[in-house]
């Protein structure tokens, strides 16, 4: 089955493992004949601001935003690749992610369901997250119950509609071990070609 994949390397400076990841998840993706759309934070420019307490009056998108969303539209399958910075985004990553899922695009807050939370709009969509760390799965597992990976799936992703999301944990990725990097780009080759 053929998709349109959306890849996005979150990391907010270039030339990352991040980046790397995210092009080699698109160059497979692509050759396994998916439709692959891909953008890098560290090339946007917008207003890490929100600006506001309420939906009311907010500021409208810039150029770079506005592709964000429309990529994201169009896409049957987001893939994102970001490290964890203090146990949780980088400050860019949350500031795109306060900017671009906005009501009446992401969700709409005028059709809630019975316990109040807003109507998704980015259903029919799948995710796969892959984040980079130094903390080990285990450790973030036992010690720390997945707490990152919990805010991505509930509070963003299932929130907006795009669900199952999965995870690909790559640690420790401050100091990898020799052939280590190798190892994690074949293992996410193999996803891109597969579109999961």
């Amino acid at each position: 089955m053929t998709l349109n994949i959306f890849v996005f390397d979150a990391h907010p400076v270039a030339n990352t493992l991040n980046a790397h990841l995210a092009k080699t998840y698109a160059d497979a993706a692509r050759a396994a004949g998916h439709q692959v759309t891909t953008m890098s934070l560290s090339d946007m420019q917008f207003d890490p601001d929100f600006g506001q307490t309420h939906y009311r009056h907010t500021k409208p998108f810039e150029p770079d935003l506005e592709t964000f969303v429309q990529a994201l539209e169009a896409a049957d399958h987001l893939v994102m690749t970001m490290p964890m910075w203090w146990g949780s985004y980088p400050a860019k990553t949350k500031a795109l992610l306060d900017r671009a899922l906005m009501t009446g695009r992401a969700f709409d807050t005028r059709n809630a369901n019975f316990i109040g939370l807003p109507k998704p709009l980015l259903t029919g969509r799948t995710a796969r997250v892959i984040i980079t760390s130094d903390t080990p799965s285990f450790f973030q597992k036992w010690v720390y119950g997945n707490a990152f990976q919990k805010q991505i799936r509930n509070q963003v992703l299932s929130f907006v509609g795009i669900k199952p999301s999965k995870f690909t944990w790559l640690a420790a990725a401050g100091q990898p071990k020799d052939g280590q990097v190798e190892k994690w780009a074949a293992k996410i080759a193999e996803l891109g070609r597969a579109g999961q």
